[in-house]
């Protein structure tokens, strides 16, 4: 629903501004350029959806055989014990927490199409737990907020657009994005961890946020400590090489359990194929909406607006051209996505703008989109606290990326 009012706000706007440009600066050319980029942005997305099969079905065989070799279940041995106290409602032995973790573990694998039924199995499962059936309990609230802050280990599809753009080193927003993310995820659990009275300095929960912030620390001090140049070169390699390591120890993990990691591969590439495919209406619909709408020059306002707050207060403003993926990814990911394609074709994949743009969409979530879905799944109408923080967890994520950007590629 949201999606629709956005789509037709697009069109509507970019016709009122666009008027009011031929009324009042007589800008005889504002309608044409319109109406040109209907043509333009059609084909582009054609165009990124054709590329985006081949590298599509490459990474879903990838993520099948991560799959089939057990890789999901390696995370939830790995995260159980600081779940059961994050959500201390739920019974130790009881399902949801063998799905959550299933389902945190295939969100952090950018196994978006596994995610989904997971989490709507959680939300289901949790629901029966909860007394008040029409509102929202303490663990699907501490849920929803850690699925929309965005912690991700491997932003799959943004390094595929990426790398069907056109960019030099479609890896080279890996790390920055997971360092980005991090923060959007300690502000939405922190902010879940006030509301409820968790106790954050349990011994257990200590010693996962401990050692994991450390990790991140350790990361932002080197990469602060290097000359500027160097950031991105070693960025480049470590975000290869990290990359590169799941896939050979997705595939050592399949050979261990006796896989058959080829035809395991075709499977998955054969799902990767059907996305691709039916994914060229939405992506066609969003591009040529986000089309019309930069066309018409009303992206422009907005932009120019925030830039002039920002100048005024001594900021350095080239971060702005990037927010509108920020502030599109909370409404709609498919928003997000088109903002973000047409950011690299306007500035180039491997402009600051672009790269910005890239860490913000892989900052922040579908926050609306998430809590409608899976809330609205077991009928839920009272969210209590639930948009508030997931809200802060995208803004704190912005927050990040902003800086992060500045680090890595300023």
């Amino acid at each position: 629903m949201i999606l629709n009012y956005l789509w037709i706000a697009f069109f509507l706007i970019a016709f009122l501004v666009g008027l009011a440009r031929l009324i009042f600066l007589q800008d005889y050319e504002v309608f044409p350029a319109i109406l040109q980029s209907t043509f333009d942005m059609s084909k582009t997305g054609f165009e990124l959806s054709l590329y985006l099969t081949g590298v599509m079905s490459l990474w879903l065989g990838i993520m099948k055989i991560g799959e089939a070799g057990g890789i999901v279940r390696v995370f939830s041995r790995l995260i159980g014990p600081f779940f059961t106290r994050l959500f201390p409602e739920i019974p130790r032995d009881h399902p949801a927490i063998g799905s959550m973790i299933m389902n945190f573990s295939a969100n952090m694998l950018g196994l978006d199409n596994a995610a989904t039924p997971l989490g709507l199995k959680t939300m289901k499962e949790m629901q029966e737990l909860n007394p008040q059936k029409d509102t929202a309990s303490d663990a699907q609230i501490m849920f929803l907020v850690l699925n929309t802050s965005g912690l991700s280990i491997i932003p799959l599809t943004i390094l595929i657009d990426r790398s069907v753009i056109g960019a030099e080193n479609p890896t080279d927003v890996f790390i920055p994005i997971m360092i980005a993310t991090f923060f959007s995820t300690i502000v939405g659990l922190i902010a879940v961890s006030l509301y409820q009275r968790i106790n954050l300095l349990d011994k257990v929960i200590m010693a996962y946020l401990g050692g994991l912030t450390a990790f991140m620390a350790g990361i932002i001090y080197y990469f602060s400590s290097i000359p500027q140049e160097q950031i991105a070169s070693i960025s480049n390699v470590a975000s290869s090489l990290l990359i590169y390591g799941v896939i050979i120890s997705f595939i050592a993990l399949a050979v261990i359990k006796k896989v058959n990691v080829y035809e395991t591969f075709i499977d998955g590439a054969k799902e990767g194929f059907e996305i691709a495919i039916k994914i060229i209406p939405y992506l066609i619909a969003i591009l040529v909406a986000i089309g019309v709408f930069r066309a018409s020059g009303s992206l422009d306002y907005i932009i120019r607006g925030i830039e002039a707050v920002v100048n005024f207060f001594g900021f350095n403003s080239e971060f702005v051209e990037a927010l509108p993926t920020a502030l599109m990814k909370p409404l709609s990911g498919s928003a997000a996505r088109g903002m973000n394609v047409e950011i690299m074709k306007t500035f180039g994949p491997d402009s600051f703008v672009a790269r910005l743009s890239s860490i913000f969409r892989g900052a922040t979530e579908t926050t609306f989109y998430i809590i409608a879905v899976y809330f609205g799944s077991v009928n839920i109408r009272k969210t209590r606290y639930a948009v508030t923080a997931g809200l802060f967890a995208d803004l704190a994520g912005i927050i990040a990326g902003i800086f992060v950007g500045y680090m890595f590629f300023h």
